[in-house]
């Protein structure tokens, strides 16, 4: 890809993403710049990497193509201010801060200007992310195309409208956190009956990671794939009807909705 990418702010998820278009070779590290807030966290970033690097935002914004905006979210406005003058005319601008929405951006710049407002989460830091996008109206075939192949370099993409936004974090953006939740508990039992710990997390992680993969690859119903590991009158079945017994699907719903209403505002508590 002949373009040049920036990134104002580069923290654990800029750098996975910055990683991710090297090792992809999408992207040569000689045509990506970040800044940071710090001389610290820039000298760690440019050594672990072998980017070009600066503290001065404004270097970012004139040197960019493509240009992400990976600082907090109660950062933008002020980021924004700052940069809005030395962003090229043709720039994409990336949002990838939960919250930021495509129209607080355009009048944070008081112009037109070509947005695409991400939604990744973690996993992008092994390489298997999912990231949700939205994109304004000025954004076109070939500028989508490009987004897309920096973005699918540390995972999968999805294109959506942007009122969706708001439900993505339940279903991709935090869920690796009930994931988690899942692995350290399918651990707990295996310790319970007399398993390693170690051995308990490998055995659990990989049965995760594999599940999902069969979703994927074989794009069959999860619950058709559910249906294969039950054996009638089995030890799976029996374990099956002891989740649902304790509401184990109304719970993950409810989670879901909890963060919805958080991310949408409505819940404050």
């Amino acid at each position: 890809m002949n373009k040049q990418i920036g990134f104002i702010g580069c923290g654990k998820m800029g750098q996975a993403m910055v990683s991710g278009m090297i090792t992809a070779g999408v992207v040569p590290a000689d045509s990506i710049k970040v800044s940071t807030s710090s001389e610290n966290s820039l000298q760690i970033v440019k050594e672990k990497l072998h980017v070009q690097g600066t503290l001065n935002n404004k270097e970012i914004a004139e040197f960019a193509d493509i240009l992400f905006l990976a600082v907090d979210p109660s950062s933008y406005a002020k980021v924004i201010e700052e940069i809005k003058y030395d962003v090229k005319k043709e720039a994409v601008i990336i949002i990838i801060a939960a919250g930021i929405s495509i129209q607080t951006v355009e009048s944070a710049f008081g112009k037109p200007v070509k947005i695409v407002r991400t939604m990744p989460n973690t996993p992008s830091l092994v390489r298997e992310g999912m990231t949700v996008i939205s994109i304004n109206e000025l954004i076109t075939e070939i500028d989508l195309a490009d987004v897309v192949e920096i973005l699918n370099s540390f995972g999968k993409t999805e294109l959506m409208k942007e009122e969706l936004m708001d439900a993505v974090p339940a279903i991709s953006g935090s869920s690796p956190a009930y994931v988690y939740m899942f692995i350290e508990a399918l651990a707990d039992g295996g310790v319970r009956d007399g398993i390693p710990r170690k051995q308990a997390y490998k055995l659990a992680a990989q049965a995760v990671l594999g599940a999902a993969k069969m979703v994927l690859e074989t794009e069959n119903h999860p619950g058709s794939l559910k249906d294969d590991v039950c054996t009638p009158g089995g030890s799976t079945i029996r374990a099956v009807a002891a989740l649902e017994e304790s509401n184990f699907r109304s719970s993950i719903l409810n989670a879901m909705k909890a963060c919805t209403r958080k991310s949408k505002g409505l819940d404050d508590k």
